[in-house]
């Protein structure tokens, strides 16, 4: 076996050694392609790619390609990291350090038909910097914007935009697409739909994304950002659902899960400013369970007199709780970039490079109230390890001919318990405590038949994705051998493995 080993090492090395390419491998400094934000898993990869151009990736997969389904070598594209459960990994294969990829600079469009061309490798701050020098942005986005445009159009990309925009993959106009056989293929909705389709929300399956073409809009100058506290959950949910469906709305809803928080408007008052500030003052959330809803509009300068106005009148129409109403008033980018600010702290603090057992679930609107009252009522009472969002989406905003899976309501929402847990520690701010509960949560769900999907899925065997995808699974499987017949792309995914045939 250790002779067996020794020569596939030897092999791979030498053949990988002697690829012509512009960027180049690393085969002894491959620790970092192991690790993720997850930090629960670390897989050793047999070599980083580090390209310096589309050819470069295409030439190595191509090349792993021609050698057939004997070779144990499979291709995983690593963007910035982010990654929860190994999803990028590639053990004993090639990791595609994503960020070292160099081709055409961006390039903003302005016009009636704005849109950005960026690498897929390109972080979405980036993006955001770069749209805002022509007055643009692009009009979808997900929370936290240091992530790469590769990795959350391989997923869905949500935030508080998605109800009125849908995720980020539904406003892609075009991919550049490296397949799983080496094949470099422009596509779009009208060439190659399929594997324009296929890619989006494809978990890395089919195609590695080199490049993206991302509508865009008119930017705005500022936000007035809200936040307001509710104690029933009914009222919570119909005041979302309501703001959701308004022809005249805010650019910007969620919803959060607070648990147990002492001096929780006290904690507030370092970023916004309360209406009331002597009735916020004797508001108490020690022992409760109290739901946030957090809410976003965009103004010009040109209209601050008048936005105050529109702010009011439609948070007139909502049954949050009086006294808990606190508003601020930022910048566009410093609302985007918000969640940045927060990583930075916990940097300092040495807390960010911990265990994130993060789950993420997509639940239909009939069932949200099944859901947490079992949840908030009977399984997290005490604590909660970080933060629980909770927002409304349409699913008539996202495009079914792509692979990504969703309830089948028109409505559901995305529940996301984003969980970090103390290394070494066996209490309930413990990894195995907090599993424990993300299983209590999945084991509920499934036993109700409440219809859910998981976002950012993990699952470790065929038969769990068969049933994550349920109808969609035939053309998943159909679309992986057409793009990808030997299972070489995305291993760390667990859906398929190289060389044992697809069912």
């Amino acid at each position: 076996m250790t002779i067996r080993i020794n020569l596939c090492f030897s092999s791979n090395y030498s053949s990988l050694k002697t690829l012509s390419i512009d960027g180049h491998f690393t085969f002894d400094d491959v620790h970092h392609a192991a690790k993720d934000f997850g930090n629960r898993f670390q897989l050793l990869p047999f070599a980083v790619l580090h390209p310096r151009s589309v050819s470069d990736i295409a030439t190595t997969i191509k090349h792993i390609w021609q050698m057939g389904p004997h070779s144990q070598l499979t291709v995983a594209a690593r963007g910035h990291g982010h990654s929860l459960q190994g999803q990028a990994q590639a053990h004993r294969g090639v990791v595609i350090n994503m960020g070292s990829l160099q081709g055409p600079k961006m390039h903003v469009h302005s016009g009636n038909y704005s849109y950005v061309d960026v690498s897929g490798g390109e972080l979405w701050i980036n993006i955001l910097h770069e749209s805002l020098k022509y007055g643009l942005a692009p009009k979808s986005w997900t929370d936290y914007l240091h992530l790469t445009v590769g990795g959350t159009l391989s997923n869905a990309g949500i935030s508080g935009q998605a109800f009125r925009y849908g995720p980020q993959i539904s406003n892609v106009y075009q991919l550049e697409v490296v397949t799983g056989k080496g094949e470099v293929v422009n596509c779009s909705e009208n060439q190659n739909g399929d594997l324009f389709h296929s890619v989006l929300g494809g978990l890395g399956q089919f195609g590695i994304i080199t490049r993206a073409r991302i509508s865009l809009e008119p930017a705005p100058d500022m936000v007035k950002w809200i936040k307001v506290l509710y104690s029933d959950f009914t009222t919570f949910t119909r005041d979302q659902e309501l703001l959701i469906y308004a022809e005249s709305t805010f650019d910007y809803i969620e919803g959060f899960v607070i648990i147990n928080r002492t001096g929780l408007l006290n904690n507030w008052r370092s970023s916004f400013n309360p209406q009331d500030p002597v009735q916020a003052s004797q508001f108490e959330s020690d022992g409760r369970t109290l739901f946030c809803l957090e809410l976003a509009k965009y103004f010009n300068t040109d209209k601050t007199d008048t936005i105050n106005e529109e702010v009011m009148k439609l948070l007139s129409q909502l049954r949050y709780i009086p006294s808990t109403l606190f508003l601020s008033e930022v910048s566009y980018i410093e609302f985007l970039d918000r969640v940045h600010v927060s990583e930075i702290k916990l940097w300092s603090k040495g807390v960010w490079e911990v265990p994130h057992p993060w789950l993420n679930l997509l639940v239909p609107k009939s069932k949200i109230h099944n859901f947490a009252e079992e949840v908030f009522g009977s399984i997290l009472t005490d604590t909660s390890n970080g933060p629980i969002l909770i927002y409304p989406v349409k699913k008539s905003k996202w495009d079914n001919r792509t692979s990504a899976v969703i309830p089948e309501e028109d409505i559901f929402y995305l529940v996301a318990f984003l969980s970090s847990a103390v290394p070494s520690s066996t209490g309930t701010d413990g990894l195995e405590h907090i599993l424990n509960q993300n299983r209590r949560i999945l084991e509920f769900c499934g036993t109700a038949r409440l219809g859910f999907k998981q976002y950012l899925p993990h699952y470790t065997t065929q038969e769990e994705w068969q049933a994550h995808f349920g109808p969609q699974w035939e053309v998943f499987v159909q679309r992986k051998s057409a793009y990808d017949p030997l299972a070489i792309l995305a291993p760390g995914q667990r859906i398929f493995q190289k060389a044992i045939p697809f069912s």
